[in-house]
């Protein structure tokens, strides 16, 4: 938090106003996208020992305990106030429930880079959805950081995309339409949660907010963990698996959604989907550095473009 009313020797040089604001964003925004981007190769592990419903809910659970008691060391109201639940359900199931069903419904019929590529058009769907909703008109730097961004993408996925098809044949087959529309919700539906975030704001402190939506939001994804997937036997997880849903539940929810929903607060819905290109730089970095994936030259390129992207969208 700035001060200000200190004494000083000379006078400071002029703060454009929001510039504190916007580089504490920003710095949510990493974390968020670091968090999100991560899970990808810890996805690969916890496929091994747990079904991809299933360790959503389980890792939630954590996640919502974990910020229920920061909430309440902090001394914040717990209970959503009257007339937020609306609003509150709707963020959630865009924001939550996009990521926690849609997504891993989408990679029963789809390789994981063809899902990539389609879930992170995202901010194509929020720039668009921004304009007539938040009245925030595209600018120059923007559209061209939103150009860097997907083309970093595109380059990013291309190999393992055309290396799939390769292998698989006819890559857009009858068989793969129900994961394209459920990859194409997913993108739709978190890309409209960043737009209705920022449209009708939740009057709840950050914590207890984060929390209720993880709950709200996952209330579907039981359902279907419940309806579609066998039921596990706790005592054959590894502690790999153990591990793996420490991390789902304590930084790919609980740290990375409280980030996320800061991060949205100080900067314009477009620029922080766009600046979420970074988490699958940082799965593919992170796959090879943890699994021992290869890592190419497309690679590095990828990650400057999105960082460029990135950059120039919050010049705008």
């Amino acid at each position: 938090m700035t001060t200000v009313g200190q004494p000083v020797r000379e006078p400071a040089a002029p703060v454009p106003l929001g510039t504190a604001a916007k580089l504490g964003g920003l710095g949510f925004l990493m974390v968020a996208a670091f968090a999100w981007g991560l899970n990808w190769p810890v996805l690969k592990f916890l496929m091994g020992d747990w079904p991809p419903f299933t360790f959503r809910v389980i890792g939630a659970i954590g996640a919502v305990a974990l910020l229920l008691l920061v909430a309440w060391r902090q001394g914040d109201p717990l209970a959503p106030p009257a007339g937020q639940w609306g609003r509150l359900s709707v963020g959630a199931v865009l924001n939550v429930t996009s990521w926690g069903g849609m997504a891993p419904l989408a990679l029963m019929w789809l390789g994981a880079a063809e899902a990539a590529i389609i879930a992170y058009t995202m901010p194509v769907w929020a720039m668009l959805m921004a304009w007539p909703v938040l009245g925030e008109r595209p600018t120059a730097p923007r559209l061209l950081g939103l150009v860097c961004g997907l083309s970093g993408m595109a380059l990013l996925m291309a190999g393992p995309a055309l290396t799939a098809v390769s292998a698989e044949g006819a890559p857009w087959s009858d068989t793969k339409l129900p994961g394209l529309a459920a990859i194409l919700v997913t993108a739709l539906m978190f890309a409209g949660g960043a737009v209705f975030t920022k449209r009708c704001p939740i009057e709840m402190q950050p914590v207890p907010l984060a929390a209720w939506q993880i709950v709200i939001g996952m209330i579907p994804v039981a359902v279907m963990a419940w309806a579609l997937e066998p039921r596990i036997a706790l005592g054959d997880i590894t502690a790999l698996g153990w591990g793996c849903i420490i991390y789902v539940g304590l930084i790919a929810q609980a740290v990375a959604y409280l980030a996320w929903f800061r991060a949205l607060k100080r900067l314009p819905a477009s620029t922080a989907t766009i600046g979420a290109l970074l988490a699958p730089v940082v799965g593919v970095l992170g796959s090879g550095l943890i699994l021992g994936e290869p890592l190419e030259w497309r690679h590095a390129v990828a990650l400057v473009l999105v960082l460029a992207g990135m950059l120039l969208a919050t010049r705008g």
